[in-house]
């Protein structure tokens, strides 16, 4: 008996399995640090311009916004967490690897980073390195052609004289030479020019990196939520997000320093690799991350429900709306905000120390927050104040002008975000019924990380391209400032309404039983103390009387 006790104690390691989800979720945005925030400036190194970048970062929320709770769902329904998971890192890994095999368009080699005399900085691994040459009948039109030694200036080609080929009768014989391979590229691609057909190759490929990396971080989070929920920890969960924001700040800054230091060798390759190589370091975390394994149950509605709960109530309407809006413009600052830096003269290490700052300072809003609310005394006003903030940052951001200058704004930023998920998980535990209380938060979640993102980058690829990227974050202060006004005026007009979390009474009042149990075993012990001064005393009489 002993023994099964001692294994069974073991099994339901709680300080353990939080140790270990650290670690995982430490690693994993670690990972992503390293990529995720460099992304768009890769795809500007591939000759790709404002609006296709937005167009290719709002399919991949939009993505993320249906596969991620439908593959969560599924893997719960099955009891297939842990194989959704590691399935995940590892073809995710794999799969972005694929971008390396694009040609660059030779920005990079023109930014004057790197001498002449250094090897070229094309990330590319193929063995043949793509270069430009003008074709004379189509205006600014570029295709690529072929040299498998190094980039040399060629003269002008024919298009129609390479059109007028057909690339399928040629078949695996065209490989053999340069002239064929020209010739089959340009077959294959009678109307769209090199810039389109590396828009669509970037948009597939993004698609699919989406669908193996969508599913991970909410299967991952569930389980471990329903492990704490089954030996009663669940209020432990929240402290495994501080590794999550320590690892995207420790990524950021490591991958900037790399990729600064290694520039002229590797280019922007590093970031891949770095990818790569911290998610397949997660997988043994991942294989022994503590998941509940329960029966297979029939899909609830709680999406449905939580949506008639925000549907419901006043308050969290405007908060949804809210969080709407910031989630484009957040989308908008993370798409183009390194563009700006870039045009500045900052390099990878600028971008990812000050990036690491909004994690930290992010981090630190943590404690002040709950004082912060309180001298408010409604967190609906501490959304306002997120509001602001961001407001503000998109001024300032508009009127960079060197890559030290943006430090300021990303403090700000860390105070901004902390706000607004304080705002935003107060007002789920508000409108909530017993049980609903992450649903509605993840909601608010997909709301901004998801729906509001993917309207953020499509809007903010066609204001880039059409008017620039100063002119962008200056709409959107004054976007946020108007809405902020509104907010402010509609949250002092509108009743608060609060729902009765009967969990939290249910919690208070067993705090109160075990107040009060403890305050009658102290009265009896004292009394019982009590009693034996006494009687002891009244044998000390009766001795000495005899």
């Amino acid at each position: 008996m002993k023994k099964g006790s001692m294994q069974k104690s073991k099994q339901w390691n709680v300080k353990g399995a939080l140790r270990l989800a650290g670690v995982f979720n430490f690693l994993h945005s670690c990972g992503s640090g390293c990529l995720l925030p460099f992304l768009t400036l890769y795809f500007r190194h591939l000759g790709l311009n404002a609006s296709m970048i937005g167009i290719i970062m709002a399919s991949k929320h939009l993505l993320a916004l249906v596969w991620r709770p439908f593959s969560s769902v599924l893997a719960r329904q099955y009891d297939k967490r842990r194989t959704v998971i590691v399935g995940s890192l590892l073809s995710s890994a794999l799969v972005v690897l694929t971008l390396l095999l694009f040609p660059s368009s030779g920005i990079q080699a023109e930014s004057g980073r790197c001498n002449a005399s250094q090897p070229d900085a094309d990330p590319t691994p193929l063995l043949a390195t793509l270069e430009q040459t003008t074709v004379p009948s189509q205006s600014n039109a570029t295709v690529y052609s072929v040299n498998q030694t190094s980039i040399s200036t060629e003269q002008p080609v024919d298009v129609n004289t390479n059109v007028s080929l057909n690339w399928s009768t040629r078949g695996l014989k065209s490989l053999k030479n340069e002239e064929d391979l020209h010739t089959e590229f340009l077959g294959s691609l009678k109307v769209m020019d090199a810039q389109h057909q590396m828009f669509f190759l970037v948009l597939i490929v993004m698609a699919l990196w989406e669908c193996m990396a969508a599913p991970l971080e909410w299967t991952a989070d569930d389980g471990l939520y329903e492990y704490l929920d089954f030996v009663d920890a669940t209020d432990r969960h929240s402290g495994v997000k501080v590794w999550k924001q320590l690892g995207a700040a420790f990524g950021n800054c490591a991958v900037g320093v790399l990729v600064t230091s290694l520039f002229c060798l590797t280019g922007a390759s590093v970031e891949f690799y770095s990818y790569t190589i911290l998610m397949i370091l997660t997988v043994p975390a991942a294989a022994l991350l503590p998941i509940y394994l329960r029966k297979r149950e029939r899909l609830t509605s709680g999406g449905f429900k939580a949506l008639q709960l925000v549907h419901g109530n006043s308050q969290a309407i405007l908060c949804a709306i809210t969080v709407v809006l910031m989630g484009m413009v957040s989308s908008a600052v993370s798409d183009f905000l390194f563009w700006q830096m870039q045009d500045c003269g900052a390099t990878e290490i600028h971008m990812g120390i000050s990036l690491a700052l909004v994690h930290l300072s992010q981090t630190g809003f943590a404690p002040l927050s709950g004082h912060l609310s309180r001298f408010l005394k409604y967190h609906g006003w501490l959304l306002v104040l997120a509001v602001v903030s961001l407001a503000m940052q998109c001024l300032y951001y508009s009127f960079l002008w060197s890559p030290w200058s943006v430090i300021p704004a990303q403090l700000l930023a860390g105070f901004s975000t902390g706000a607004l998920w304080w705002s935003i998980t107060s007002q789920s535990e508000d409108i909530a019924t017993p049980g609903t209380e992450k649903t509605i938060f993840r909601l608010f979640e997909a709301l901004f990380l998801e729906l509001g993102a993917a309207f953020g980058s499509l809007t903010a690829g066609f204001v880039v391209q059409k008017f620039g990227v100063m002119v962008l974050f200056q709409g959107a202060a004054v976007l946020l400032a108007l809405w902020s006004s509104a907010l402010a005026v509609l949250k002092w007009k509108i009743p608060r309404q609060r729902r009765i979390n009967y969990s939290r009474l249910l919690a208070a009042d067993t705090e109160m039983s075990e107040s009060d149990t403890d305050q009658e075993k102290d009265w009896l012990e004292t009394a019982m103390e009590d009693d034996r001064g006494k009687t002891s005393g009244q044998w000390k009489r009766l001795n000495q009387q005899k």
